[in-house]
């Protein structure tokens, strides 16, 4: 069954939690995708894991990409799978309409933008309502990561 994860970002924009999420995934093995709400955001989001931290590198691509399928992070606007992810990351507000082919979902949404925040709460409601394992997860003054549902 999926695993849904909601990340409350408060303390930290999504440029900067992504990366290390992303990071930690690679570390498992895992092939991941990210999917933005806008072509334009996809090439940001490119642009920045390319020069995110001067000491790491991070191999992704873009599903528009000739070599798409052989990315272990690839980057879209669509809920199109080529490289076969089991773990999706949705930002900005990203939708996806089945689950099912992946074994984590993680859900990013900006704290600070109340919009965000309304949404995230109904596609709370849809997954719940799914049946899906959700869990919600706010950082502490720290930066840790708390599970608060």
């Amino acid at each position: 069954m999926t695993e849904v994860l909601f990340y409350h970002l408060e303390r930290q924009p999504l440029e900067r939690v992504l990366p290390v999420l992303l990071e930690r995934s690679l570390e498992r093995r895992w092939r991941c995708a990210v999917q933005a709400t806008s072509r334009e955001r996809v090439e940001a989001l490119d642009t920045h894991l390319w020069v995110y931290r001067d000491d790491s590198f991070l191999p992704h691509g873009v599903a528009s990409e000739p070599e798409a399928a052989r990315q272990p992070v690839l980057l879209t606007e669509d809920e199109d799978n080529p490289n076969g992810a089991t773990v999706r990351f949705l930002v900005d507000g990203a939708r996806l309409s089945d689950y099912a082919p992946y074994e984590r979902v993680v859900d990013l949404f900006d704290g600070n933008d109340d919009e965000q925040v309304a949404a995230a709460r109904e596609r709370w409601k849809i997954v719940k309502g799914l049946g899906l394992s959700a869990t919600y997860w706010q950082q502490d003054e720290d930066g840790r990561w708390q599970k608060k549902a």
